[in-house]
């Protein structure tokens, strides 16, 4: 039986995207802080989570997302709470999930749609179509021949992943699992989460690369690549589009990296490192920890710089000088 090979060209355009992109990446590898800004990873990871539920219609906003995520009680829709469980959930197994395995594929896609879809974790037994909105961009394969088609893109990739460069492998597998729609519900959130996966195993930094909100900006070009793709039987303009919105994160993580690290003195540092995420603390908990005794000097020097970059909330921020007021870490 001849071996299934996706149909896609290699480019200029993509040559120039992995040019750019490996530039990109080795300029935020010169950012030795990178790896000490936990409030960045947490947050990319959560604008990730927002972006891409909310591609598939998830109403929750990204404060409320949040909340979920730190186990707090949110009022909303119950489905689309548990939608975003399901989803930190996910993300947070990226380390130890294989991207060539489908039975591991079949695992995420059992968290993900956990308590919210009769058949988690199984491929699918009936007709589907991929829609954008109400409009039904084509109707996926039939069933039947659903586990023949991943078993083919997955013995693909375990051949080509030494031979193909991992962007270009990562795309090409997005678009062939929104192609075969392989399961009843949950399949932009597991192409969108499983090309971070193979990506993650090349370079780490793809963990917590929010390479979903970008798409969510271009959300209606998003769907056009996917329907042209379709149309002209090959991947080409989804890999290309895939390699800019991957691109575009990288500069602006840059961007937004450098601003941090050069606003971050030794005094914000400081308190950074005596507070825990999402566990409130007074004034006078915090000037202990930092052992201080001026309110002026920990307020001008060490809270005030803190809540100005965001990496510190006060917890009534409608009335700054309460008497309750507490501040936790972002």
């Amino acid at each position: 039986m001849e071996k299934y090979i996706p149909p896609f060209t290699i480019t200029n355009t993509m040559l120039d995207y992995i040019s750019s992109i490996m530039e990109n990446i080795g300029k935020l590898d010169n950012y030795n802080n990178l790896n000490r800004m936990p409030i960045l990873r947490k947050n990319n990871r959560i604008n990730s989570i927002h972006s891409s539920l909310s591609i598939e219609a998830n109403s929750l906003s990204l404060d409320q997302m949040r909340d979920v995520i730190n186990g707090k009680i949110v009022i909303g829709p119950q489905k689309e709470i548990q939608e975003v469980k399901n989803a930190f959930n996910s993300y947070e197994k990226i380390k130890e999930t294989n991207p060539y395995s489908i039975n591991d594929l079949k695992k995420i896609h059992g968290v993900m749609t956990y308590l919210i879809l009769d058949e988690s974790g199984e491929f699918r037994e009936g007709n589907e179509g991929v829609f954008d909105g109400d409009k039904c961009i084509f109707m996926a394969p039939s069933p039947k021949v659903v586990n023949e088609l991943m078993n083919n893109l997955f013995n693909w990739m375990k051949e080509s992943n030494k031979e193909i460069h991992p962007l270009i492998l990562s795309s090409v597998f997005h678009y062939e699992f929104v192609f075969i729609h392989p399961f009843s519900d949950g399949n932009g959130r597991i192409a969108r989460l499983w090309q971070n996966i193979i990506l993650s195993k090349w370079k780490g930094i793809f963990e917590y690369l929010p390479i979903e909100t970008r798409i969510k900006e271009y959300q209606d070009e998003y769907y056009k690549a996917i329907s042209n793709c379709h149309k002209n039987g090959n991947s080409n303009e989804f890999i290309e589009f895939m390699l800019k919105m991957i691109n575009e994160v990288l500069e602006e993580l840059i961007s937004n990296t450098s601003n941090q690290i050069n606003h971050i003195n030794s005094y914000t540092a400081k308190l950074l490192d005596v507070m825990d995420y999402d566990l409130p603390m007074s004034s006078t908990e915090l000037m202990e920890k930092l052992n201080l005794k001026s309110k002026d000097t920990f307020r001008d020097n060490y809270l005030n710089p803190s809540i100005e970059l965001g990496l510190v909330k006060p917890t009534i921020p409608n009335k700054p000088t309460s008497k309750n007021q507490m501040y936790f870490k972002v």
